[in-house]
């Protein structure tokens, strides 16, 4: 990643995190932003993923929670 496209946050830690990612980052030869950068990039392709799931169960019917709940003592279930 070229430093044109690259941005400065600071993030704070809890200690005992901050610890297992310095210990990861010599251990991986990566540093701590490239092993951030790409849990940030699975988090948000998980993210995008669920919004297609989504998408894509738009169309089914809502039940309200207390309806099945009857539902299923009536059938003998509860």
């Amino acid at each position: 990643m070229s430093a044109s496209t690259q941005k400065r946050a600071t993030i704070y830690f809890d200690s005992f995190l901050h610890r297992a990612l310095r210990v990861k980052a010599a251990e991986t030869e990566c540093s701590i932003s490239e092993i951030v950068n790409e849990a940030v990039k699975v988090a948000l392709a998980e993210d995008a993923h669920d919004f297609e799931a989504f998408e894509a169960r738009e169309k089914e019917p809502d039940y309200a929670f207390e309806d099945v709940v009857r539902d299923l003592k009536r059938r003998g279930k509860i």
